[in-house]
């Protein structure tokens, strides 16, 4: 047992029975458990008892023993001057203070299923994927799981987006492109894909967007690979590079990204080709996004965005490659692109004025296909199946929040799994 167990079985009234009686006997009815406080002081505020036909209103501290009242130093803080209940695992002492005051005691060892303490054990001890993989059942998801999940992770990225409008005076295309920049680096290039595109000012992207030449000039020679130009097109880079440089002032900064481990077609160079042709071809590109209906119409923005000409058949400076043919965006780019940051900035954009928002954004994940990785594989393998990518975003989601860090007592599968006979 801990503290924290203690408190969850109490917030949720997991028990055995309610017929509830303080150590000396009397009948404790809880008209209300109290609002779980995970600040300091009481564990549970402004609660409601009935005692001897006199109802008490106040805070009610939890412990596993009852001496833990004099080890946690509560006597002498006038945070717990108003306890009407002291609730303990287990009676160990008599609290004189506790008692000449007339509060009274509650211990709830008889009142727990001892089941309970198994289950416990089996979420949170082990090295599996999951805390509750020996115990989990795929027929246990609560109602309106995939919902919660999805919304919780658009308000923490609508959160993200917010602090960087704040950064970028509000300028949702800036953002937008920060964004996009990040997704198409990938895990290996995602940070340093984001410095490159904060590196530059979006206006002078607005200014020379209609140059496809230029703008990949730019993105290269800031990542610092036309240095010493090996061919014909890399010259012709490197004369626009040095040409925007002067233009606009831009600093001497040089942002490197990684080719190490991974696949050609993911190489920063045919990226980066990729993202200018999507600014080239898209003038009013975050307005296309803001105003799309459906996943149609977002991939009608992005299906036809490939590297230039020169990647044809290369996937890195000089060297040319055996597969010739064009550097286009695979569907899983694409929906991992929608997925990651065009519906939260859709969201975050929308979710002032527009009451229906959430549910427009739902359904764009309800019709996505189920994304394919390692978390998902594994998911898969404890009897679940993914249709749609409301239904993996969620146990993304949930895996990275809750599994783990092993916070079983703030899940809601774990809840089940827990309050279950």
């Amino acid at each position: 047992m801990t503290e924290k167990l203690l408190q969850y079985l109490w917030n949720y009234k997991v028990f055995k029975h309610f017929d509830f009686k303080d150590l000396e006997g009397n009948a404790i009815e809880i008209l209300d458990f109290g609002k779980w406080n995970t600040d300091s002081g009481p564990d549970f505020l402004t609660a409601k008892i009935k005692i001897n036909n006199i109802i008490f209103i106040g805070n009610i501290e939890l412990h596993i023993k009852t001496s833990d009242w004099i080890f946690h130093n509560h006597s002498q803080d006038p945070n717990y001057q108003n306890i009407i209940l002291h609730v303990v695992y287990q009676n160990d002492c008599e609290i004189d203070e506790l008692k000449n005051k007339n509060i009274p005691t509650l211990e709830l060892r008889n009142y727990i299923d001892e089941n309970i303490f198994w289950k416990y054990e089996k979420l949170v001890s082990g090295n599996q994927f999951i805390p509750c993989e020996n115990i989990f059942n795929p027929n246990k998801i609560p109602i309106n799981f995939h919902e919660e999940n999805v919304l919780k992770k658009l308000e923490e990225k609508s959160l993200e987006f917010e602090k960087n409008l704040e950064q970028f005076k509000n300028n949702f295309e800036a953002v937008l492109f920060h964004s996009l920049a990040y997704s198409f680096g990938l895990k290996v290039n995602a940070f340093m894909f984001r410095q490159i595109a904060e590196s530059i000012d979006f206006n002078i992207i607005n200014k020379i967007r209609q140059n496809e030449t230029q703008l990949e000039a730019l993105l290269f020679g800031i990542s610092g690979w036309l240095e010493n130009p090996e061919d014909e097109q890399m010259q012709i880079w490197k004369r626009e590079f040095d040409f925007l440089k002067a233009k606009f002032n831009i600093p001497d900064l040089i942002i490197r990204p990684k080719f190490l481990r991974l696949r050609p077609p993911n190489f920063p160079t045919i990226r980066l080709s990729q993202l200018a042709n999507l600014y080239h071809q898209h003038q009013s590109l975050f307005s296309k996004i803001i105003h799309a209906k459906n996943p149609e119409e977002l991939f009608t923005i992005l299906k036809n965005v490939k590297a230039s000409g020169y990647w044809d058949n290369r996937f890195n400076f000089g060297k040319i490659s055996k597969v010739d043919q064009p550097k286009i965006l695979s569907k899983d780019f694409i929906e991992l692109i929608i997925l990651n940051t065009i519906l939260p900035l859709k969201y975050t954009y929308h979710k002032y004025h527009n009451e229906e928002i959430a549910d427009e954004i739902l359904n764009f994940y309800k019709n996505l296909s189920a994304e394919k990785n390692s978390v998902i594989e594994d998911w898969k393998k404890l009897g679940l199946k993914f249709k749609t990518a409301l239904e993996s975003q969620s146990f993304i989601y949930h895996f990275k929040n809750s599994c783990e860090e092993k916070n079983c007592l703030n899940c809601s599968i774990g809840f089940k799994i827990l309050k279950e006979k």
